[in-house]
């Protein structure tokens, strides 16, 4: 099912009530104790644990995979860490069809695991409408390999932590080309997208529940609506991968 996904011939697909409340508690617990936890800006307000490559030159997103890489090692030292296991999964899985499965690469050094992000937006939104190609393909980051990826499917890759009610997740029928971005003004921002953009397309929209596991096509614009609970936030432990060639698939946060 993930190779259809990245292949272009899936939008998505969700594997239901796969973590342990046990794992997302202690997950939760270390990324909401963590030292390294920082707070994210008005475009997508809330907290995280990681690095992000948005927006950022090859070395800033690197500098930052390294400088937090001691704090998310120690956040995912859970038994039965997810992501680990995915990419254990992945990696076997995808090696019987002769693909390699790894973190992106530049100059020796390794793109960062995976990113713990919550949600805090109260407004339309949590998330506002986005995509993910058009910041893979920004200038600023000219020679990194995941800009091969651009040119077939991001797909991005969560796991649900914790959510309120409401916290869907919208994913529109539309796949912005290079025009429409540029159009738009989010050439290689991907975001955000004006609902008043999106009136009268098609859309879907995704329940998202605590345990769930899902693979999207993030070149499609997508959003997440707000928690209902101003108690509760949507917890997430995420990370975007894709082809770099035929033969490889990257990933990288």
């Amino acid at each position: 099912m993930a190779l259809d996904v990245l292949r272009g011939r899936q939008l998505g697909v969700v594997f239901r009530d796969v973590v342990p409340a046990p794992v997302r508690q202690a997950l939760i617990t270390n990324f909401t104790t963590s030292p390294g936890r920082r707070k994210r800006g008005a475009d997508a307000p809330g907290e995280y644990l990681g690095a992000y490559h948005y927006n950022k030159t090859i070395d800033e997103y690197l500098d930052q995979t390294d400088a937090v890489r001691t704090d998310l090692d120690a956040a995912l030292d859970v038994p039965a860490e997810p992501l680990r296991l995915l990419r254990r999964q992945l990696r076997e899985t995808f090696a019987l069809s002769s693909i390699s499965f790894r973190p992106a690469r530049h100059g020796g050094r390794e793109a960062c695991a995976g990113i713990f992000r919550s949600w805090l937006g109260r407004r339309g939104f949590a998330l506002a409408p986005h995509e993910d190609r058009g910041q893979c393909e920004d200038p600023k980051q000219a020679g990194f390999e995941i800009q091969e990826v651009a040119a077939n499917h991001l797909v991005g890759l969560n796991v649900c932590l914790s959510n309120g009610p409401g916290g869907r997740l919208i994913v529109w029928n539309l796949r912005p080309d290079e025009a429409t971005r540029t159009r738009l003004g989010v050439r290689y921002t991907g975001s955000p997208y004006a609902t008043e953009s999106l009136a009268g397309v098609d859309s879907l929209l995704l329940d998202v529940r605590p345990g769930d596991i899902y693979l999207l096509n993030a070149s499609h614009v997508h959003a997440v609506e707000p928690v209902g609970d101003t108690d509760a936030h949507r917890v997430t432990l995420s990370m975007i991968l894709g082809f770099a060639d035929d033969e490889t698939v990257i990933t990288w946060t």
